[in-house]
Formats: C-alpha cells, structure tokens, sequence
C-alpha cells in the first residue's frame, strides 16, 4: 500500500506540474508573463475591429502592456475591454486609449498620456476613442475617386480597343518592322568600316610618328638657328648701321646747305646755267672744229 501511494503522488505532481506549465505556456504565447507584475485597467469602445486578446498597448510604438481580456457589456451595449500593464507604468488621469487598425486589419492599443499630476487607480476606466486606419482613408478618400476614374478608364479602354482593331496600327508596324531591319543592316555597315578603320589606325599613327619625328627635328634645326642668332653681334651690327645712318643724315644735311661748296654747287641756280652755257658753248665749238678743221688746226709740210 506504501509503495502504491508514494507512485499515485509522484503521478498527481507530474500531472499538476505538466497542467502548471501548459497553463504558462498557453499564457506566454499570448504574451503574458506571469511572473511580472501587471496592473489592470479597462476601457469601452463601440467596436474593436481586429482587436484580439494579448493585442499590445503601446505609447508612442514601445509596448507598455496588452489586451488581456475581451467582453460585451449587455446592460450598456458596449464592448469591455480590459489591458494588463507595467506596473510601473502611472497613468495620468485624462489619459486616453486609442484603436487602431494595422494595414492587414490587426488592430492594437495606443495610450495618449495626459499631462496631469494625478494618477489613475489600479482597475480605473481609461476613456477609448477610435482612430481612423489605413483603411479607412482608403475607403473614405480613395475609393469614391476610383469611382469617379472607373467611367474614364472604361473610356480610355475602348479608345484602345478601337486603336487596336484599326489597320492602320498594323500597317505601322510592318513598316517598323521594316526600319528596324533597316536599322540593323546599317548597324553591321557600320561595324564593318569601325573594323575598316581600325585596321587602318596603325598605319596612320605610323604617318603621324613620322611627321611627329619630323617636326621635333625641325624644332631641333629652329633651335640651333635661334642660338646661332643669340651667337651674332647683333647690339654692334645695329650699333654700326646707326652710325651710318646718322653720317648719311649729315651728308645730306651738307648736301642740302649752301654753306659748303657741294651744296652750294647743286644748290646754286646760276652755277647751274653758267656750266650749261659753257657745256653749250663747248658744243657749238667742236661741231665748228669738225666743219672747219682748218679755222683751229694749221698743217704745215716740209
């Protein structure tokens, strides 16, 4: 009988302890921990769209605590719902709690704290509003201008239809067709003279090579020229054609005064016709000698 006790205990305290951890399990997958310590708070709404037990409640995205339970409240026609919290979060009266709704339809809790000094009560009601979601502005703001849209596109889409079924549209896109093999063949053209020109490219740069080392020598032989020039006495060679210059100008000066007997003699106007007279004279003398030789010239014979 001893032995038979001691093993129906040993089942019962498995059996108890497997139900113990089911239970945390269960809880825990919700998202409760059952070994911290939560204050409760409850709040009433209308409707709780996508809401679900083990929901978050979150301030400003940071979770603070979740949905842990969810009731009808009959005498009042209302929806009870009640959260679990951190219980070292304070609640400020004037608080509010705020649904909701996600882009795929889950719902969560958001608490707008107050800026009161005092705080709620553990058990006291948070005041719920309901917030529109995603959703709803889509239904609201989107959905009556696709209304609106649907007649034009429906228009818009026989207008196709129409463009479409016409022949013109087909014979457009033979001849597109055709360009497009047009395009194609001038396309390998012009790869053929690229492979043309590239074949020729070395012979060219061989000529440029070549009028290149030209001009490097002919810069070599302009060179040596300068240098030649930088080598002659230029300063000395101007320096002499100055001098002679500057003789020349008192030549002419002399030239051109009447103080000095050459000047005089190609300046003086009666110089001038007294020689033209005697050359004159001179003339007429010799034409006569050749006339009358025997006026000037007496021969005698022996």
């Amino acid at each position: 009988m001893k032995s038979f006790f001691t093993k129906n205990v040993i089942i019962g305290l498995v059996i108890i302890v497997a139900l113990g951890l089911l239970f945390w399990g269960i809880e825990y997958l919700k998202g409760a921990n059952l070994f911290k310590p939560t204050n409760f708070y409850k709040a009433y709404f209308e409707q709780v769209d996508g809401l679900n037990v083990s929901s978050p409640v979150t301030i400003n995205g940071f979770k603070v605590g979740q949905v842990s339970e969810i009731s009808y409240d009959y005498d009042n026609n209302r929806i009870l719902v009640e959260m679990s919290m951190d219980k070292n979060l304070k609640i400020p009266v004037g608080t509010t709690v705020s649904l909701a709704s996600g882009l795929l339809g889950s719902a969560e809790l958001e608490l707008n704290l107050s800026q009161n000094s005092t705080y709620l009560n553990v058990g006291d009601e948070i005041k719920g509003t309901v917030q529109s979601g995603l959703m709803d502005a889509v239904s609201s703001n989107v959905m009556p201008q696709v209304k609106v849209m649907l007649p034009k596109l429906d228009s818009i889409l026989t207008n196709v239809n129409a463009l479409t079924a016409d022949p013109a549209l087909r014979t457009s896109v033979a001849r597109l067709d055709g360009i497009t093999a047009e395009l194609a063949a001038s396309s390998q053209q012009l790869t053929q003279l690229m492979r043309q020109i590239n074949a020729s490219v070395p012979g060219v740069m061989t000529n440029v090579d070549g009028v290149t080392s030209k001009l490097n020598t002919s810069a070599g032989d302009l060179n040596s020229i300068t240098a030649q020039l930088k080598a002659m006495p230029l300063d000395s060679t101007i320096n002499s054609i100055n001098a002679t210059v500057a003789n020349l100008e008192q030549l002419s000066k002399k030239i051109n005064s009447t103080d000095s007997s050459l000047g005089m003699l190609l300046n003086d106007r009666q110089l001038y016709n007294n020689a033209n007279n005697a050359v004159l004279s001179l003339d007429s003398l010799l034409q006569d000698v050749k006339a009358n030789p025997k006026r000037y010239v007496t021969i005698k014979v022996f």
